[in-house]
């Protein structure tokens, strides 16, 4: 996969806590393995339990001359006087508002990245619930991939409006692998190396295995957003990992790029996002 096919510069792989601590400042690894992993809006709510109203109110004791009394205390005439509950007012958006551009702060995402990266967090939660897949973590891809789909540059369906592409993996790049062609070229455009494509630079084998449709359009494009954000959120998933505990996010973004200064970035952005707070110097180390 692209960027995330890189060869480590790092002389050992490690995927706990202990690893991030020498690129992450204290507080924020623990920040980001929660930040976000409740979905906004739960995917399956669940309703109050019933209550059965005449085991609440007793009927009225009945004496002579007192029916009229008695009929009107039933639980029945209770419901029907009592008064209409008043609407409940839909819950108010939760997290930061962030700027809507990277122009205007590092910080921003354009709304339709945003609204792709949440389709695939609400998606996911049904489809794998156990992995806790929140959006930011999607959106720190996002932004270390490709700054954001270029900031935003897609229509109105989630399509580049220029295609993003990587570098052909040809040995040429230091630090790349040589990848044959596994496509024929059909979504990289070269027939003889691969290369990553899309906002969130998929290699042509791993979109082949992981792709997914993101808006229900009935296709799978890497150059979608909806779709690539989606299958980012497959990918990362995949194993049974759980994005709450810090050693497996860090193993499954290092699927990305096998480099822990990839994972502080993505982290940092991710913690960014959930936060409205841009990630101060240090927590971005030179990839």
């Amino acid at each position: 996969m692209g960027r995330h096919s890189k060869t480590s510069n790092s002389t050992a792989r490690r995927n706990t806590l202990i690893a991030l601590s020498g690129l992450v400042p204290a507080g924020l690894v623990t920040a980001v393995s929660t930040a976000g992993a409740t979905p906004e809006a739960p995917v399956v709510s669940q309703a109050a339990d019933a209550h059965d109203v005449s085991a609440a109110v007793p009927l009225a004791q009945t004496s002579p001359g007192s029916a009229n009394i008695a009929d009107a205390a039933t639980p029945a005439a209770l419901l029907a006087a009592a008064p209409a509950p008043a609407p409940v007012a839909p819950p108010a958006p939760t997290g930061p508002q962030l700027p809507t551009s990277i122009a205007e702060s590092p910080i921003g995402v354009p709304t339709i990245n945003v609204a792709a990266y949440k389709a695939a967090e609400h998606t996911l939660a049904v489809q794998n619930p156990n992995c806790h897949m929140p959006w930011n973590l999607i959106a720190g891809i996002g932004r270390v991939e490709s700054t954001q789909a270029n900031d935003g540059k897609v229509d109105a369906a989630g399509n580049m409006l220029d295609p993003i592409y990587g570098p052909i993996l040809d040995g040429s790049l230091g630090g790349n692998n040589v990848v044959m062609d596994t496509d024929g070229g059909a979504l990289d455009g070269n027939a003889t190396y691969d290369r990553a494509v899309g906002p969130m630079q998929f290699l042509p084998e791993t979109w082949k295995k992981y792709g997914a449709d993101g808006n229900g359009d009935g296709k799978i494009d890497p150059q979608n957003i909806f779709d690539a954000a989606l299958t980012t959120g497959k990918y990362l998933c995949d194993g049974n990992l759980d994005m709450r505990d810090l050693a497996q996010q860090s193993k499954a973004i290092l699927r990305y790029n096998n480099s822990m200064a990839y994972v502080a970035n993505v982290m940092a952005w991710s913690l960014g996002y959930a936060t409205g707070v841009v990630p101060a110097a240090d927590a971005l180390p030179r990839i």
